[in-house]
């Protein structure tokens, strides 16, 4: 009886260690979100863009991560009713709230190459020339390999 209790010890034991033990690649101990910014010399847009229908435009942002980036997107969509998103810094001076006949929708997503620890979205866009000018919003997101999130967005102005 003895030697049966010692077993069911050891086997408790053994299967607490076993399970207890972690990843040896980290990412499953991953808790830092990616970061995603627009602010250095080649940025874009800058807060209060004014970008002109018709004309082509490079969107770019850079984004990083400690352990793996995994995707990102671009969304473009109007902001004629004078939302906000929780990281605005800048104050632009927005048009009077209207409502939307043909407004710029824009939504793509795209996937990072396997081990990047550092992007530079790049993405031309021509602003098309059949649709409502006014207020925008340009706002980019970034995923990292475990499902962490970062957004940024930024005013724009659609003008003629």
């Amino acid at each position: 009886m003895k030697n049966i209790l010692k077993h069911i010890l050891f086997g408790i034991i053994l299967t607490t260690i076993i399970a207890c033990s972690s990843d040896d690649d980290g990412v499953g101990r991953d808790e830092i979100k990616p970061t995603i910014t627009v602010n250095y010399d080649e940025g874009f847009p800058q807060a209060c863009a004014e970008l002109v229908k018709g004309e082509t435009y490079t969107f770019r942002a850079l984004v990083t991560d400690n352990v793996e980036l995994a995707s990102y997107s671009l969304n473009i969509h109007h902001n004629f009713d004078h939302h906000t998103h929780d990281d605005q810094q800048a104050i632009c001076n927005l048009d009077p709230i209207k409502q939307a006949v043909n407004p710029m929708i824009y939504m793509e997503n795209f996937t990072v190459d396997s081990g990047l620890t550092t992007y530079e979205i790049n993405i031309p866009i021509t602003i098309p020339n059949d649709i409502d000018t006014g207020d925008y919003h340009c706002a980019y997101s970034v995923t990292d390999k475990t499902g962490w999130q970062s957004r940024t967005s930024i005013d724009i102005k659609i003008v003629e």
